[in-house]
């Protein structure tokens, strides 16, 4: 059975950095809402035990006393009788994840959770999906631990005569990953003295949001897009992220080593990019998914160092309201960084469908509307037929917009006769809304990932070669010390440095810039 559509695996999810924010805000709501069935078909395995790791010593009640609040402030539709029976599953154990000498404890409980749970295999031990929901300085010590503790089996599964029956380990690991080319490089490695690639999750949650998933079906599945989508049709496309918060207290503990390159630009806008960009897989699993974007990394146009400042902008809001700081009055923020809270970019690839479209992303805190869209700019008519009719003038291009977040939807631009007398020619959107038409409630998308990994789909997750095609990409950018000493600020409620607007002015083009 194609792995998308299996019954997830009974197995324990064991979450390292248990007590974090992560674990609190997204993990266990979203398990807890998956319980209730709020993902539609998609539900936990009717065997699960989660069990979370920390150092703070708690019992399992105390841990689900803590849990409990997260969710009923954070899940969908939180009742008490769900979450009592929800909670029976969940389990903690006090530990240090970093530290080898903590594992012979940890495999003990695991042993007993499993036969609680009745998660036992054939051939003995439980499915075990590891998270990874700590911070990223811990990975490498936590995955040598692994490796150490006689926990991961490695291949030894897919040599055995029944693989089916004997129990597989996975991990799931957080973004960043690295914070550059050569740390991701090394995680990688870190990886895969440990755990097969199979056996590797690297998490985006943005590669869950229903929308992200909606532009290869809107692409492969509706014969009218696919034969215009190149280079002859389209003129170019937008990525957008745009937030209206400031960073606020993300800057000392992560944001001001980070920046919208690292944080949004290399993760999520090149995975959504590649979705809009790749070439059709042969069949729609994993491996041939990931095959067609590491073609696509890997045809990027390079951009080198030192004129990196053509192809991209750097910017920071400045000062607000009186509540409203400047970047660089953010506490924990060191302004000789020059750390960028606004990153734009031109991106282009030398292969047959897209050769000479250039694709531009952009991302930015502060902005005017919060809103991550696609747009796909097509090209004008070879001949305006219409040029002579008074008040067309240059007559605009079809777009087609894809609406990720808050609203998910599609639109497209087209341009008719306007009713009555005469010819009067205007532009009107046809609009398609996802929750409108097709229902359903919208689900945190981490609840599915998590379900994809117990089924063993890596379809939503990133391939080692992925990480490794982005970061070369986006390498150069951060190399450039002209780009960082010309960063730009900007103001608070604006669409960004005037830069942004030049880098697209200079190819006769211009942001989509929704009121």
């Amino acid at each position: 059975m194609n792995a998308r559509h299996a019954n997830p695996d009974p197995c324990i999810l064991v979450i390292f950095g248990a007590s974090g924010d992560l674990t609190h805000r997204k993990l266990i709501p979203a398990l807890y809402e998956l319980s209730r069935g709020n993902g539609g078909r998609a539900r936990l395995p009717e065997r699960l035990a989660i069990l979370g790791v920390s150092r703070t010593p708690m019992s399992d009640d105390q841990f689900r006393d803590k849990l409990r609040g997260s969710a009923k402030a954070h899940a969908a539709g939180f009742d008490e009788a769900s979450w009592s029976a929800f909670a029976r599953c969940i389990h903690y154990h006090a530990g240090d994840a970093a530290s080898p000498e903590s594992y012979p404890a940890l495999a003990d409980r695991l042993a007993r959770l499993g036969a609680e749970h009745r998660l036992a295999m054939p051939t003995g031990g439980a499915n075990l999906l590891f998270y990874l929901s700590v911070s990223p300085n811990l990975y490498v010590p936590i995955i040598g631990s692994l490796g150490e503790s006689g926990l991961i089996a490695e291949g030894k599964r897919w040599c055995s005569i029944d693989p089916s029956a004997t129990p597989w380990q996975r991990i799931i690991v957080e973004k960043p990953f690295g914070t550059d080319l050569g740390s991701a490089q090394s995680l990688n490695m870190a990886l895969g003295r440990v755990f097969e690639e199979d056996a590797i999750y690297r998490i985006d949650h943005y590669l869950g949001k229903e929308l992200v998933q909606n532009i290869l079906v809107m692409r492969f599945a509706n014969s009218i897009f696919e034969p215009i989508w190149n280079r002859s049709s389209i003129d170019h496309v937008q990525v957008t992220a745009a937030e209206t918060l400031g960073v606020g207290s993300r800057a000392a503990n992560f944001y001001d080593t980070a920046g919208a390159m690292r944080d949004m630009v290399q993760s999520h806008l090149l995975e959504v990019l590649a979705l809009v960009a790749i070439e059709p897989p042969s069949v729609f699993d994993a491996d041939a998914s990931h095959r067609e974007k590491i073609k696509l990394f890997n045809s990027a146009r390079s951009i080198e160092p030192a004129s990196a400042h053509e192809s991209a902008v750097f910017g920071r809001y400045a000062r607000g309201k009186p509540d409203e700081p400047a970047y660089v009055e953010e506490a924990g923020v060191d302004p000789a960084r020059r750390t960028e809270t606004y990153c734009a970019m031109r991106v282009e690839f030398d292969n047959w469908r897209w050769a000479g479209v250039p694709f531009y992303l952009r991302s930015g805190k502060r902005l005017a509307k919060k809103l991550t869209e696609v747009v796909v700019q097509f090209r004008r008519p070879p001949v305006n037929l219409f040029r002579e009719v008074d008040g067309v003038g240059e007559m605009g291009a079809n777009r087609l917009i894809i609406n990720i977040a808050p609203t998910e939807g599609l639109e497209l631009h087209v341009l008719g006769k306007v009713p009555g007398a005469g010819l009067r020619i205007d532009a009107a959107n046809l609009n398609l809304d996802y929750i409108d038409r097709f229902g359903g409630e919208k689900v945190e998308a981490y609840g599915p990932l998590i379900l994809d990994a117990m089924r063993g789909d890596r379809s939503l997750y990133k391939h080692r070669d992925q990480i490794e095609g982005t970061w070369r990409i986006c390498q150069p950018l951060l190399e450039s010390a002209t780009l960082r000493e010309r960063i730009e600020d900007y103001a608070t409620g604006s669409w960004g440095p005037r830069g942004a607007e030049a880098l697209l002015a200079r190819d006769g083009r211009a942001w989509h810039n929704p009121a």
